[in-house]
């Protein structure tokens, strides 16, 4: 059985781009921990800055990386794979040395840095996609891409908990938290440029037509972006709702938070592994089935009132976690399956646009649904994502297992 594991260990770290890739993960993963969680309360505490002038700045961030994607899409589909990784990592690294040079009440630095940091954030899911699915296929890309997502996880979680015991330092030890994310995402590009992975861009097909031709996707783009907000439920919708609705002690959305990012490091890949045997879509729509069930769940569960309700949502929340899962784990991957190779990289920038924008959008959704209470909140996204669901099974594209892999095979340089 231990050789058994350790093979199985050992495929997955080759399908997601080799040993030094999952440590430049790991690292990046970690030292991004340290600092996101806790951006707002560096500009609040060590800058100064009012709060609404701080989340100002860091949506500005979040929506010109949005803006950045289709750049990124041209320049994977130019051949590029772990240069284009790196360079996410690296502009991570500009945005933490601008914000530890930003002085004390100067918001435009801030943004500057927080759009730096944006840009990052959102550039490095495609070109991770991008660079998996250059280097393995089928379902063996599917597991290494929830590989992925499982050890990213576990590496923001443990940078997370680290930040929060540093946190009792103060503004003092928000600077050295800052300063550390920079040197671990220095060392996570510079193991990632040392792997030195292109493709070579796959040639126009001849005499034109629409063989090779980047897929409309119209259907699951939209779809997407409902389903993108569950990844928010945890960190905005619950806690807003138990504090205000059933004034619960901040440490039950705590506990749910954990439970969430400890579920996702211990089942994403078995899970992903065990709906292998279905299609695809199928599976991203059964996982949109699951997620209007826990929204209904939670709409159940707020109606206990203060005393039975925290415990019922924590429970739900388990619920909503695995349509997580299931859905984190088959997206990304179905996107990979319906792109040829000569537009891998617009396509997945696309889909991460939709991704990105369903998160800039679901806070303020949130709490524009919570003051009108719990059917309007759990209600109409448990409606949304139901017909986002019904949306994705429909649509018409055939996967072509492995679609990725047509044209120029992997070079490294």
């Amino acid at each position: 059985m231990a050789s058994t594991t350790t093979f199985r260990l050992s495929a997955l770290v080759r399908a997601s781009g080799g040993p030094r890739y999952a440590v430049a993960l790991a690292v990046d993963a970690l030292g991004t921990g340290l600092l996101r969680p806790f951006l707002l309360l560096y500009g609040v505490l060590v800058l100064g800055l009012s709060a609404p002038a701080t989340g100002i700045a860091m949506t500005l961030g979040i929506v010109m990386g949005l803006v950045c994607m289709p750049a990124v899409g041209w320049w994977l589909d130019r051949g590029a794979r772990s240069a284009v990784v790196a360079a996410s990592m690296l502009v991570r690294v500009l945005g933490v040395a601008l914000l530890l040079a930003t002085p004390v009440g100067n918001v435009w630095l801030f943004a500057a840095a927080a759009l730096l940091l944006g840009v990052g954030n959102q550039a490095w899911p495609a070109a991770h996609a991008a660079l998996v699915a250059t280097v393995a296929h089928g379902r063996e890309r599917d597991t290494a891409l929830a590989g992925g997502r499982a050890l990213r996880n576990a590496g923001m979680g443990v940078g997370a908990l680290l930040a929060t015991v540093c946190l009792a330092g103060g503004p003092a030890a928000l600077r050295v938290l800052a300063a550390i994310t920079g040197l671990a995402c220095l060392a996570a590009a510079a193991l990632t440029w040392s792997v030195r992975l292109r493709v070579r861009p796959v040639a126009p097909p001849a005499g034109g037509g629409d063989e090779g031709a980047a897929p409309r996707m119209r259907a699951l783009l939209a779809a997407n972006v409902i389903y993108a907000f569950c990844l928010q439920v945890p960190e905005i919708a619950l806690p807003l709702i138990l504090v205000t609705r059933l004034d619960a002690s901040p440490m039950w959305s705590a506990a749910i938070f954990v439970a969430n990012t400890v579920l996702v490091v211990t089942l994403q890949v078995p899970v992903t592994l065990l709906l292998s045997r279905f299609s695809r879509r199928a599976v991203l729509a059964s996982g949109g089935v699951v997620l209007t069930v826990s929204y209904l769940g939670f709409l159940a569960a707020t109606s206990l009132g203060p005393g039975w309700g925290p415990p019922a949502v924590a429970l739900v929340s388990v619920v909503c976690t695995l349509g997580e899962i299931v859905y984190a784990g088959t997206a990304t991957a179905l996107v990979t399956v319906l792109a040829p190779a000569r537009v891998l990289g617009r396509t997945l920038a696309r889909f991460e646009l939709s991704t990105g924008f369903g998160l800039a959008v679901s806070p303020m959704v949130f709490t524009a649904l919570a003051p009108h209470g719990s059917v309007a909140l759990w209600g109409g996204l448990a409606g949304a994502t139901l017909l986002s669901a019904g949306a994705v099974a429909v649509e018409k594209d055939a996967e072509r297992d492995g679609g990725a892999r047509e044209g120029g095979a992997p070079e490294r340089c």
